[in-house]
């Protein structure tokens, strides 16, 4: 892979570098692969087969239904990772997009994973 620093950082950028999507939302791809509060259950690989579909219950299942049942002897729990980082490259970074949903094991540290986080703002009504 190759930075040839076209939008002015080596790297990661600054929160707020970019203008924000169609929907007002900052930084939702490109900078770190984003940890998020979600499990990661199997049934989410399952679901998201079919790019045009979201998961039944999307927030996931429990810490215990993260584990992957592929691998019973490797007791780590899994978040959900979204996102995409500025290591992705086409040939290899295959659910680069805001709305893909990953396993991500706890154990984890790279320096291209950081955390999405949400503000909502409250009415008064």
């Amino acid at each position: 892979m190759k930075n040839d620093n076209l939008d002015g950082y080596t790297g990661t950028s600054p929160v707020g570098s970019f203008p924000p999507n169609g929907y007002g939302l900052f930084d939702m791809a490109g900078n770190v692969w984003e940890w998020t509060d979600d499990w990661f259950v199997p049934r989410h690989a399952a679901e998201a087969s079919s790019p045009c579909c979201v998961p039944h219950n999307p927030r996931g299942g429990s810490r215990d239904e993260s584990y992957d049942p592929l691998e019973p002897k490797i007791r780590i729990p899994r978040k959900v990772l979204k996102g995409g980082s500025h290591l992705c490259a086409p040939n290899y970074c295959l659910r680069y997009r805001p709305s893909a949903r990953q396993p991500q094991m706890m154990d984890t540290a790279m320096c291209h994973l950081g955390f999405r986080c949400v503000v909502r703002v409250q009415c008064d009504e």
